[in-house]
């Protein structure tokens, strides 16, 4: 990795590869987001139960954790290039499974090939941003992060688009499409080498390491009941406002679509606020933030208020990643910083993914909004925690 360039947020090596990596993260996570302004559709035409479309969220969401380890040891280990065009390829084929399905069993699968790419993919890009970056370390996972939000924006957009005119199989094959786009320019610009060699994986020595701190360890809590509840609302939101609040359709993309607006509007203000500001005051506020927010969209009978608590959710929400991540890469060792952000993913994401099944489950056994409630707790139960560790 070239590090003599000026660090350049637009155009240069750095910026070309930081463009092209947050484009494919917007793919990605536009992909994977499809599922939920969708799922009303999906179960209609699978005929399956919000549990079963809860756990199906789940397995994706648990295979892509159950990546981020191992992809970020072996990003170190051979290349970034190596682990991101593998990983966007891998998804691509997931997706295609996803268009195709005509089962719960088949969507079953498609969900798991996709969990599997996606997993190869954030841990070796956001380490390649950190490799690109220094000085603006910040501000450029900032952008980064941010990019999956616009992801967000687009499932929205694209759903809605494809719902009045075609069925929900359509809307994955634009994604398969920019997937494999960014694959070739990644292919293209990236000056590193292919490795497909064989690599030890340190699981051991790597948990050791990260598990024998006391305060990471409190901080993997927090970061788990932050995961726990971004993976429940981004799987569910829409559904939510639709079957359990009574909401049309149309407010329901709206919302979740506001929901990435915000997100891609804070996270290069919340980066670079970090940058600047102490972390350990930020993030409890940010999750503060979210609670609240939170806790007046389940209390809002109506779509404006509903509106306004899903603003102030995403506000505070989507301020808590590029704030954490860079604490986090600053904290772990150079040699074995993707490694070991791997491993933390792997751990707070893996807690996360259990968050669809649990919205499923209560949702069949008593209603959304308590469901939903539980999510608040979880919030202000991060944010008590962090204020404690800061003590």
């Amino acid at each position: 990795m070239d590090t003599h360039e000026p660090e350049r947020l637009l155009g240069g090596y750095g910026g070309r590869l930081l463009l092209s990596a947050s484009l494919g993260w917007t793919a990605i996570q536009g992909g994977r987001l499809l599922a939920s302004p969708l799922l009303p559709a999906i179960q209609g035409d699978l005929g399956i139960s919000a549990t079963q479309a809860g756990l199906a969220l789940s397995l994706l969401w648990g295979l892509y954790a159950l990546l981020q380890y191992p992809s970020g040891r072996l990003s170190d280990r051979l290349s970034r290039k190596t682990l991101l065009v593998s990983g966007l390829c891998l998804v691509a084929v997931g997706f295609v499974l996803l268009a195709t399905a005509r089962s719960y069993g088949w969507f079953l699968l498609g969900a798991a090939v996709v969990g599997l790419g996606a997993g190869l993919y954030p841990t070796a890009a956001r380490a390649l941003v950190s490799d690109l970056f220094v000085e603006r370390r910040g501000q450029a996972f900032g952008i980064h992060t941010s990019s999956g939000d616009l992801g967000g924006v687009a499932a929205a957009g694209l759903a809605a688009v494809v719902l009045a005119v075609a069925t929900w199989r359509l809307a994955y094959l634009p994604v398969v499409v920019v997937v494999l786009a960014v694959a070739v320019t990644i292919h293209l610009w990236s000056r590193e080498a292919y490795d497909f060699s064989r690599t030890d994986l340190a699981v051991v020595a790597t948990a050791r390491r990260l598990l024998g701190q006391r305060d990471l360890r409190l901080l993997l809590v927090a970061y788990s009941l932050y995961a726990f509840t971004w993976q429940a609302a981004a799987g569910f939101l829409p559904t939510f406002l639709q079957l359990g609040k009574g909401f049309s359709p149309g407010v329901a993309n709206a919302s979740f679509a506001a929901l990435f607006v915000v997100g891609a509007a804070v996270k290069p203000v919340a980066g670079g606020l970090g940058d600047r500001v102490s972390r350990a005051v930020l993030v409890p506020a940010v999750l503060a933030l979210a609670s609240v927010g939170l806790a007046a969209l389940v209390l809002a009978d109506a779509p404006l208020p509903a509106a306004l608590g899903v603003v102030a959710f995403a506000a505070g929400l989507m301020s808590f990643p590029p704030v954490m991540q860079a604490y986090l890469m600053d904290t772990f060792p150079d040699d074995s910083a993707g490694g070991d952000l791997g491993a933390t993913r792997s751990v707070y994401i893996g807690v996360g993914a259990l968050g669809p099944a649990y919205v499923g489950a209560v949702a069949d056994l008593a209603s959304y909004q308590l469901a939903f409630w539980g999510l608040v707790a979880c919030l202000v139960a991060a944010a008590v925690l962090v204020v404690y560790l800061s003590r």
